[in-house]
């Protein structure tokens, strides 16, 4: 994978003790993404799907599986 600019999300603490997650978009406007403890972890979806998750989530599609 070649080198990519990861934004950490606002809703972060700057410490460095904070768990949190990191966007950055990649070649072909790919989405990949990582939480900061343990970053050798990588997802990767296309922008589409990285969205109807996120409206997904939002609108409580996976509440069930807590």
């Amino acid at each position: 994978m070649t080198e990519l600019s990861w934004q950490k999300s606002s809703f972060s603490g700057g410490d460095a003790g904070n768990s949190c997650l990191e966007v950055a978009i990649g070649i072909g406007g790919l989405r990949h993404l990582r939480e900061s403890d343990d970053a050798s972890v990588v997802i990767t979806s296309s922008t589409a799907k990285l969205r109807a998750f996120i409206l997904g989530a939002k609108a409580g599609e996976f509440d069930h599986l807590i």
